[in-house]
């Protein structure tokens, strides 16, 4: 998809009317189910325990139909990322998306990062007042794409009581298990290098990344506060086993925004997936 494409379905998602499950009974600490055009959606939530104590989390769980996909916090050459706006819930501090491991799907726009099927993203919640109930209220904007692009805007609202129980833990527990994990500068994987080329009409970025010896289905996405990175491509294995990914950037003002800022790197391989973060030279 091209940028201008992105942003005219950034625009309709904008405009789309909101679907709110507001007027139907909902279950404790859920939202209904709400339908939308080719997918269905709802809020989930669960206490699951975290260093031994007891932590709030909520869950956004998307179904789609067969052959659509919905799209990672940086969605690749097409689609745009979610949008989640709490700011209509009471006695809630702080919502924290998670995002689970995403993977690509090859399209005639390009390369596109998310899901398909199902995902959950988890949330984890923090109160104002522990000892109060939470009112969740969401306002999730997310675009969803086949052969064409469809955007959905949807209103979703959960009660949380102060005294939740487990409620749908095990679900979210599941989505957890497949976040990211925190990559450290010496274990595997990792990014060992990054070489900037930022100079000239064709910026690039060079990646080094590090496996271990018998992991399989390599993968690497990088994210920036900036700029939307481009989706790596694979460069090259090097002789003492590292693996070169590559993107180049669109603009040398997108050159700029990057250079001596952090990039998030996410490594996946079947053995999982790990997050690091390594500032551009």
């Amino acid at each position: 998809m091209s940028r201008k494409r992105r942003a005219i379905l950034a625009v309709a998602i904008l405009c789309c009317t909101c679907v709110s499950s507001g007027a139907e009974a909902a279950q404790l600490g859920q939202s209904p189910w709400v339908d939308q055009t080719n997918s269905k959606v709802r809020l989930v939530s669960g206490t699951l325990s975290e260093d031994g104590k007891p932590a709030l989390y909520a869950g956004v769980q998307l179904r789609m139909d067969p052959g659509w996909k919905t799209y990672w916090r940086n969605p690749g050459d097409s689609g745009v990322p979610p949008s989640f706006d709490w700011s209509r819930s009471k006695n809630l501090k702080h919502a924290e998306v998670l995002y689970p491991i995403p993977h690509r799907f090859a399209d005639a726009n390009g390369t596109a990062i998310g899901y398909d099927d199902e995902v959950v993203f988890p949330v984890r919640i923090t109160p104002k007042e522990a000892d109060r109930p939470v009112q969740l209220s969401l306002t999730l904007d997310y675009g969803l794409c086949k052969e064409l692009c469809i955007p959905n805007s949807v209103e979703l609202n959960a009660k949380l009581p102060a005294n939740l129980g487990k409620g749908d833990a095990a679900l979210i527990r599941q989505a957890k298990a497949r976040i990211p994990q925190p990559a450290g500068d010496e274990a595997l994987p990792r990014i060992d290098t990054i070489t900037a080329k930022l100079d000239g009409p064709t910026p690039r970025l060079e990646f080094e990344a590090v496996f271990p010896d018998d992991a399989t289905n390599t993968d690497l996405f990088v994210t920036s506060a900036e700029i939307l990175v481009p989706v790596p491509k694979a460069v090259g294995l090097l002789k003492d086993g590292k693996q070169r990914f590559a993107v180049t950037l669109a603009s040398p003002d997108e050159a700029a925004a990057v250079k001596g800022k952090p990039l998030t790197f996410t490594l996946v391989s079947d053995q999982g997936a790990h997050e690091m973060t390594k500032v551009v030279p």
